[in-house]
């Protein structure tokens, strides 16, 4: 439960990441969602059909683990339930953010991992990106298509819909994107000039006793060489 700041705070701040996100492409018009734990019960989550780069604090809905709706003048997003899926999975993480950057995207459209561990300051905050299953936008379908894999990582690609990243605050979740996004815009543009270089065991190692000396927290999902 996020105690360190109060619920105006995290209101302003949805407000301020969905300000970024669109400033950085990551959404249009009424795309992407953001939600953060206020209570053992409670979610602060962004409103459905709401533009993620213009909205304000008091437009943000209260809702349950369930995903009823408890106070607020919006309408619970149905894309809240692939969000309870991260919440139930992780009872550590308090935030978690979607959004559709268009490279990140591209990836998945064109059927091209992330999973390769070739940046190193990408493994030491995330991990290995995997690709959850198509599910159709909208519905509970995404929510069982992201859980297993919710288990294992801090950020996720979602087939043809996007990505999905989760933190220890709304603006850990919210790196992470930025994280993702830089990271499949760099692969690209290597792609472009050659073969991909994929870390090798030992430089994995060092990465990882790194990030345990650094203090750093989540879940890295890694299949490549260790």
């Amino acid at each position: 439960m996020s105690q360190v700041v109060s619920e105006a705070e995290l209101r302003a701040c949805m407000c301020e990441i969905g300000r970024r996100m669109y400033a950085r492409n990551f959404v249009a018009a009424t795309d992407g969602n953001i939600s953060v734990r206020i209570g053992t019960d409670r979610f602060l989550v962004t409103p459905s059909g709401s533009a993620c780069g213009f909205m304000h604090p008091h437009e943000m809905v209260i809702a349950d683990s369930k995903g009823m709706k408890v106070s607020g003048e919006g309408k619970v997003s149905s894309e809240f339930f692939t969000h309870l899926a991260v919440y139930s999975q992780r009872p550590e993480i308090e935030a978690v953010v979607h959004a559709h950057p268009p490279t990140t995207v591209a990836f998945t459209l064109a059927g091209c991992s992330m999973t390769d561990l070739a940046l190193p300051e990408v493994v030491f905050a995330v991990g290995g990106i995997p690709t959850a299953p198509y599910a159709t936008p909208g519905t509970r379908e995404g929510a069982e298509a992201v859980r297993a894999l919710a288990a294992k990582c801090d950020a996720l690609l979602m087939d043809r819909h996007g990505a999905l990243t989760m933190g220890s605050s709304l603006m850990d979740a919210y790196y992470k994107m930025e994280k993702i996004e830089h990271a499949a815009q760099t692969i690209l543009i290597a792609r472009s000039l050659g073969e991909i270089r994929t870390l090798t065991g030992d430089e994995m190692e060092r990465i990882l006793k790194a990030r345990v000396a650094y203090g750093a927290t989540g879940k890295l999902y890694l299949n490549g060489p260790r």
